[in-house]
This record gives structure tokens, C-alpha cells and sequence, in this order.
């Protein structure tokens, strides 16, 4: 098996105006591997709803893709501040986005549900005052 591709970006907190670049070149990176449509649309909602998350609610953080040759490993990893109640969060329309960052049209709510949803494999870890790890895992051959 030859080494997987990996792609590692560091996502500022607050920066709208770069947010959705990382997730872009994610999906294209994809797209130039040969993947199929699906693929690459499922990868670029499970970033660009992570990619957010970053930007809005974690002050920053890292969005890191790992490309194998079956499937691709995405993680968003922040050390912001955590997540305390990730029932709520995971219920579609539930925010804790600013004003602000509402009323540029982010923090819709649907950032975790719409992670989970374009996930085979989806994995939460949180920790108050400490930070998030999302991983999602999308498999090729489904």
C-alpha cells in the first residue's frame, strides 16, 4: 500500500474572510485523485462544516485530511472551549454562534448534524476548557 496523502491546515479564529480555503483545496485534492462526485461533495460539507466551526466557536484550530486508498480520515482538532452539552450540540438549528457571525449567514446550526450526516464513521471527543476533536471517516467504496 503506498503512503497516504495527507493535507494539514492551520484555521484562524474569527478569519471570514479565508474561511472555506482549506476545505476547497481539500475537495479539489480529492478531485484530482479521481474520486467520485459523491466523494468529493461528502468531504467538502464534513470540512467546510468543521472548517466553520474553527472559525466561529474554537478561536482556531487545525483541519487536517489523511487520503488512504479506500477512504479519507478528516479531522477539525481545537483547543477552544470544548463543547459542554454535545447532545444539544448535535441537534439540527441548535447555535451558540455570535450575533455577528449569524448575521454574515454562518451559525445556521447545522455544523455537527451536517458532519455526523456525510459521515460513515463519526467521532466527537470534548472536553470544557480544553477543546474538540471531530473525526470523520468517508469510505470509497459504498
Amino acid at each position: 500500500m503506498s503512503a497516504p496523502v495527507c493535507q494539514e491546515y492551520r484555521i484562524e479564529g474569527n478569519d471570514y474572510m479565508d474561511a472555506g480555503a482549506a476545505s476547497n483545496n481539500i475537495k479539489n485534492t480529492l478531485k484530482m485523485l479521481g474520486l467520485s462526485s459523491d466523494i468529493c461533495r461528502r468531504a467538502a460539507v464534513v470540512t467546510y462544516e468543521a472548517e466553520m466551526n474553527l472559525v466561529i466557536h474554537a478561536g482556531g484550530g487545525t483541519l487536517k485530511a489523511v487520503i488512504y486508498e479506500d477512504h479519507v480520515e478528516l479531522y477539525a482538532i481545537d483547543e477552544g472551549p470544548g463543547i459542554p452539552d454535545v447532545g444539544k450540540a448535535m441537534t439540527e438549528g441548535y447555535t451558540t454562534a455570535s450575533d455577528a457571525a449569524r448575521e454574515m449567514g454562518f451559525g445556521a446550526g447545522m455544523g455537527l448534524p451536517n458532519i455526523k450526516k456525510n459521515s460513515d464513521e463519526f467521532e466527537l471527543k470534548t472536553e470544557v476548557g480544553k477543546g474538540t476533536t471531530i473525526k470523520s471517516t468517508i469510505h470509497f467504496n459504498k
